[in-house]
């Protein structure tokens, strides 16, 4: 049984349907990946399964019970949480609550004090800037401080959206060894990125999403020496 079951899901925006009929999986464990052009439908796939926009048909399933009826917030407490594209930090609130805000919906404070140390053992840097505005932060900093929220939510599973959007390489190297250790310790993961190389490399199975359909999945290996995913997202 799949941690996570997406089944023929339609959603969109007013009269444009953007999700048309996508059916995908993430099994416990599991570092799965999303890729496809600007427009394909990446990000609004993780903001339905995250409950932020509504599917008008078609069922998500996540941890054996549906979820395309609940509020964000609910899909929340049920261990599904997402580090969003662009980051979306809250600026003019330090790093220590950002934190808090990823923490919303639990009462245990010494798990949550444990779960900001462990932020601060994935991303040090953010120690240093803990009570300063997240505003203030450079864009990798933000990018780490917005994976750390997601992870205040003790996910089962974790949705990261474009988590190497405009960073500079050496940062993007330091998230992406933060999702593997991640999933190594058993953290399922569901991955829209742009960079389909990198993405592929570290996913144990991936999907290729075109104007709202998935055209292809295979393992994560297979598709990267795929031809044709080599020459549409691969630049080869």
């Amino acid at each position: 049984m799949p941690l996570l079951s997406v089944e023929n899901l339609h959603a969109g925006y007013g009269p444009i349907e953007v999700l048309k009929g996508i059916s995908l999986t993430v099994d416990q464990g599991e570092i799965v990946t999303i890729i496809g052009a600007n427009g394909a439908g990446k990000t609004s796939t993780l903001m339905c399964i995250s409950g932020l926009i509504k599917a008008r048909s078609g069922r998500i399933v996540f941890d054996n019970r549906e979820t395309q009826a609940l509020a964000g917030h609910e899909i929340v407490k049920l261990g599904l949480c997402q580090s969003p594209e662009g980051r979306k930090v809250f600026p003019r609130l330090t790093v220590l609550e950002n934190l808090d805000m990823g923490a919303f919906t639990r009462r245990d404070a010494d798990g949550i004090k444990t779960d900001k140390e462990r932020a601060f053992t994935l991303f040090p840097i953010l120690k240093e800037r803990q009570h300063q505005a997240a505003g203030t932060l450079s864009g990798g900093e933000q990018q780490m401080l917005a994976v750390a929220r997601a992870l205040m939510g003790r996910p089962k599973l974790l949705l990261l959206d474009e988590p190497s959007l405009g960073l500079a390489p050496m940062i993007v190297l330091k998230i992406f060894e933060v999702i593997q250790q991640l999933n190594s310790e058993g953290m399922s993961i569901l991955l829209v990125e742009q960079n389909a190389r990198l993405a592929l490399k570290i996913a144990h199975r991936g999907y290729v999403l075109e104007t709202g359909a998935i055209t292809r999945s295979d393992k994560g290996e297979t598709l990267l020496h795929d031809p044709k995913v080599q020459e549409a997202y691969l630049g080869e």
